[in-house]
């Protein structure tokens, strides 16, 4: 039997466990529901991981990022530990071939997100599917209260009824008193033990700067501060704006955001992993999973809307314990906006109402069906076509989501898909009359299995290098054959999509919980209200965000804008004294011109010098005559 530190040695190369690591291991080792909450950056994964790895059984990993879930997978696989997932962009055969194959024993994970817990599909699998243990990544996502509230994850409590003697390890990175109060309850914790790893950072010093020009308040800090940073944005526009400017200014950048094709989004993040790329300026879908440890700066060019998610931002800086900086800049305006948000989050219900028959009528989806389909999406279509305004339509259709009506997933992969629709003969036929059809047919048919009868994924560049012919060559060869109909052909896609988790219902009787809805509202408004307290506090702000996630005896970190501010001004009261006994000494009979003054005094911070120059004259030993002259006082 191996220990969690051989286990830990052995797959990740590590002498020793981090933090309360170990700890949690030993709680789900023994047993118990274990939460876990670790900032980011602070080795989840490894929690699970490693007892799922100790123990016989499959690993049940339940997450909502697909980005994440397929690099935790590869990077499993790497490793040489068996592990498979399921997305949606799998078809219903490919679904079903992953399932099996959990199903035989010989895998150690497999990750899924919480609305396919529901489907018949899994719901036939659970009997057989050798479970041992169960992990809940963003486990906040279960609470209606917490800022990013997912319905699906208030079914993982009925897989617990399916598994009752099955623990379970819930991990996020932050969480609230009352938020870790709703996952034990939630999730349905018996025995249980929960961890908490401080806030603090000791090595992340947090500033914020209200500034007449972001832009050369970001340059002036990338100037100062070498080595690799991220700065956020809020919108896609932003992203590729200020991007165009740091390059101007010869600072290596490039932008990243939802909305660039899911292949140039793998080049841009993987030229900044590798330091080709100084500089990523992203909106928030760029950040999950990415283990780059020695980021120097993250630089928030806009106020987010709640410490939790400008932690968990920030925290992506530093990650080697080096000397790193999480900075927020903002102006007056932007106060505004903070104070505005909760009535953009939470539209009137009359006007959500209103956006969901649009929708409907734009899906051209009758009332009384829809339930499971889903349907690509063009948001900025769907906006122009109703005149609507698009932070509207995005918080409606999260509204909805949250009612349980539907799901909009802004950013969904779909793999190329193919499936041959011709008989044995169509296809010699084809061969003979088409030979150079041949070499992409063939590859096809002994690549993917299951292809003769059923839709799979494929991935035309690994036929490329399977083929070694031209990516284009692929592509045109599967368009010809699907144009001779020897092949159902789709090629691959990324789009937003809706998928309707209820039939379509008439608008005026749409139903939402009003008073759930009221409540959700007013603590969201103290979530944005408390980031501006944030922005204005005076306070140690390390200090500051530890306390908002319940860690009461943090202390201050030295090293943020205000602890540093404090310093000066302390360190000033007690020099006072003794740079005005210096001024008195060295102020001649006769008097001496002010600048004349201050130039024989360069080594005194100017600051100070006016502070004891200022009390010299409040008490009446000095006296400036024409403004200019520095005089004793008779």
């Amino acid at each position: 039997m191996h220990s969690p530190q051989q286990i830990l040695t052995r797959y990740w190369g590590h002498t020793a466990f981090r933090g309360k690591q170990e700890a949690i291991i030993q709680s789900v080792l023994d047993g118990k529901d274990t939460l876990a909450l670790l900032p980011t950056g602070g080795g989840k994964s490894v929690c699970f991981q490693i007892p799922a790895l100790l123990q016989e059984g499959l690993c049940l990993v339940i997450t909502p990022l697909i980005a994440l879930m397929k690099d935790q997978v590869e990077s499993l696989v790497k490793k040489e530990i068996p592990a498979l997932y399921v997305h949606s962009g799998m078809t219903n055969y490919e679904v079903e071939e992953t399932m099996h194959a959990a199903s035989t024993g010989q895998f150690k994970f497999l990750y899924l997100s919480p609305e396919r817990l529901e489907t018949d599909l899994f719901k036939e699998y659970i009997p057989i599917l050798d479970i041992s243990l169960i992990a809940v990544d963003e486990a906040h996502c279960i609470s209606q209260w917490g800022y990013d509230f997912r319905p699906p994850y208030l079914r993982i409590a009925a897989l617990r009824e399916e598994l009752p003697d099955i623990p379970v390890i819930a991990l996020t990175a932050s969480a609230t008193p009352a938020v870790q109060a709703d996952i034990v309850t939630l999730l349905k914790f018996g025995e249980h033990e929960i961890f908490r790893q401080s806030f603090e950072r000791k090595n992340l010093s947090f500033s914020i700067f209200h500034t007449d020009s972001k832009i050369n308040k970001l340059i002036d800090i990338l100037d100062k501060v070498p080595g690799s940073a991220i700065v956020y944005c809020r919108n896609r526009r932003q992203t590729k704006n200020v991007s165009d400017l740091l390059n101007l200014q010869k600072i290596k950048a490039d932008f990243y955001h939802a909305g660039v094709d899911q292949e140039i989004r793998n080049k841009k993040q993987q030229e900044w992993m590798e330091g080709l790329t100084r500089v990523i300026v992203c909106t928030n879908a760029f950040g999950m999973g990415i283990d780059k440890a020695d980021v120097r700066s993250v630089i928030h060019f806009d106020i987010t809307d709640c410490i939790e998610n400008y932690y968990q931002e920030s925290g992506r800086a530093g990650r080697d314990e080096k000397k790193a900086y999480a900075v927020l800049l903002y102006q007056s305006e932007d106060l505004q906006n903070l104070h505005d948000l909760p009535d953009q989050r939470f539209p009137e219900i009359i006007e959500i109402r209103k956006i969901y028959q649009a929708l409907a009528d734009f899906l051209q989806i009758p009332v009384g069906i829809g339930q499971g389909n889903y349907y690509d999406f063009d948001l900025m279509s769907f906006a122009r076509s109703f005149q609507l305004d698009l932070i509207r339509v995005i918080n409606s259709l999260k509204v909805l989501e949250q009612e349980g009506h539907l799901s909009f997933t802004e950013n969904i992969f779909l793999p190329a898909q193919v499936q041959f629709t011709a008989s044995k003969q169509e296809l010699n036929d084809v061969e003979n009359a088409h030979p150079h059809l041949d070499l992409v047919m063939k590859c096809l048919l002994r690549t993917y299995s299951g292809i003769y009868d059923n839709r799979v994924s494929v991935n035309e560049k690994q036929i490329a290098r399977l083929c070694k012919v031209h990516y284009d060559r692929v592509y045109a060869d599967l368009k010809q054959l699907q144009a001779f109909g020897i092949i159902e052909y789709l090629p691959q896609k990324e789009t937003p999509q809706i998928h309707f988790l209820a039939n379509r219902a008439p608008a005026s009787s749409l139903t939402i919980d009003h008073t759930s809805y009221l409540e959700r509202k007013k603590i969201y408004t103290e979530r944005v209200e408390k980031m501006g307290t944030y922005l204005q506090t005076s306070q140690c702000r390390s200090q500051f965000i530890a306390r908002y996630f319940g860690e009461t005896d943090a202390g201050a970190c030295g090293i943020c804008d205000n602890c540093l501010s404090q310093k000066s001004k302390s360190a000033s009261a007690e020099d006072i004294p003794t740079i005005i006994k210096l001024l008195l000494a060295t102020i001649p009979e006769n008097g001496i011109p002010i600048k004349d003054f201050i130039a024989m005094h360069s080594q005194i911070n100017p600051a100070d010098f006016w502070k004891a120059l200022e009390f010299l004259q409040g008490e009446g030993k000095v006296r400036l005559e024409n403004q200019s002259l520095l005089k004793l006082s008779k």
